[in-house]
């Protein structure tokens, strides 16, 4: 088989390995299922605000882009960055801060875990 086929075979898989990975490291991290938690992102309307990696609607300028969330130090510049601060976060934005323009969009315990687990995949 000449190699530029076995290197068009590999990187997908290789690709997919990462992704699982990642998917599992916020798993094991938040508790949470990153799949639910991208059903979730589309429920409670972040496309609408946020551009997120890996979910295709998403690409508004709203909001900050969420591209490498898991590697910041704060959540929205003013907590830091932990499972249970993010989560906090997502449920209710303008308890953690009132100046914040992020509604408190009403997601449940669950959802804001999914969410917190996909979003910590996104390195």
């Amino acid at each position: 088989m000449p190699s530029y086929r076995l290197s068009a075979l590999v990187v997908p898989l290789v690709l997919l390995g990462c992704t699982h990975a990642a998917e599992q490291e916020a798993h094991n991290l938040v508790g949470g299922n990153s799949e639910s938690g991208k059903l979730a992102i589309e429920k409670y309307g972040c496309p609408s605000c946020h551009t997120i990696p890996g979910i295709r609607s998403a690409r508004s300028k709203v909001g900050p882009n969420l591209d490498g969330i898991a590697a910041r130090s704060y959540v929205a510049g003013v907590i830091p960055n932990s499972p249970d601060n993010l989560m906090r976060w997502i449920k209710n934005p303008p308890a953690v801060d009132d100046k914040t323009a992020m509604p408190n969009m009403g997601v449940t315990d669950k959802d804001a875990r999914d969410i917190a687990t996909y979003l910590y995949t996104l390195r």
